[in-house]
């Protein structure tokens, strides 16, 4: 059994709109958008990642015809600190020390978001201690905390000593308070590892 069939589509010349243009612009072709530049202010709101997205509503390509225009997208992507490292909203910051420093105790300073900070190194401080400063590190977004700073302290074993030097730490050598003997209240590599990733 044979009937009629109707269709409908869009007309090719005026797209739906029910007009067309017989003389078109030399710089819109009839389209009603014409390519330029604009500046936008854009907020960056505290805490931000690399590779997060924020969305400008209708700051995108104008649309053809009235239509309503896209969203404008920005692509975050953070330049890495010449100083500290970020992890989440902590900072990461190695700094090293001589042994005399480590022996006796000394005060540094270290770098923060906030400006130098000093703080002090205890006598007999061990390589590989790590120190943690609170709310030292970077904001959480959309919220009033802050991550931490944590200062990794490495003991620097000097490569070229002189005479006078390798003499004196010779001596220092058959001395029973240089001869390694970990106490069982320090904790070991692995005992901070966990304690940080707990924090």
């Amino acid at each position: 059994m044979l009937g009629q069939m109707q269709t409908q589509s869009v007309c090719p010349h005026c797209g739906g709109q029910g007009q067309t243009i017989t003389q078109k612009c030399t710089v819109c072709y009839g389209n009603g958008i014409e390519m330029g530049d604009e500046v936008i202010n854009i907020n960056i709101p505290a805490g931000v990642m690399d590779g997060m997205q924020l969305s400008m509503r209708e700051k995108g390509n104008a649309a053809a015809r009235d239509g309503i225009p896209g969203d404008l997208i920005i692509l975050i992507e953070e330049i890495p600190h010449a100083e500290l490292v970020r992890d989440g909203n902590n900072l990461l910051y190695e700094h090293y020390i001589s042994f005399p420093e480590a022996a006796l105790g000394t005060y540094i300073e270290v770098p923060t978001v906030d400006g130098k900070a000093r703080i002090k190194i205890e006598p007999g401080t061990q390589s590989g201690k790590v120190l943690r400063l609170k709310n030292k590190g970077l904001p959480e977004l959309n919220s009033y905390n802050r991550g931490d700073l944590l200062i990794n302290i490495n003991v620097w074993t000097p490569k070229n000593l002189t005479k006078e030097e390798r003499e004196m730490l010779e001596k220092m050598l058959h001395s029973n308070n240089f001869k390694p003997n970990p106490s069982k209240s320090e904790k070991s590599f692995f005992d901070k590892m966990k304690d940080y990733f707990q924090h």
